[in-house]
């Protein structure tokens, strides 16, 4: 049995977020992990995902993809700090 990881992909850029989902399992599948995928609605809502897993144990490694683009709002810095600290 290959190493089982859950793949968190924030599908909020849905184009941006399937080029990396495409990435990161064409990686997995060829180092042989047992992948299971997830969708959450955004960045923001990655690390509760991440926890509701980790309560699990279940998975051996997690990996999450999000995209968050700057515009003219703080909304990027807030997004991007809580999710980075949250996981």
């Amino acid at each position: 049995m290959g190493l089982r990881v859950l793949l968190i992909t924030s599908r909020y850029y849905e184009k941006i977020s399937l080029e990396l989902e495409a990435g990161a399992m064409e990686v997995l599948e060829a180092a042989g992990a047992e992948v299971t995928l997830r969708e959450v609605p955004g960045a923001f809502e990655i690390p509760a995902a991440v926890a509701i897993a980790a309560d699990s144990d279940t998975f051996d490694a997690y990996v999450t993809l999000g995209c968050v683009i700057r515009g003219e709002t703080t909304h990027y810095d807030y997004v991007c700090g809580e999710s980075a600290r949250g996981l």
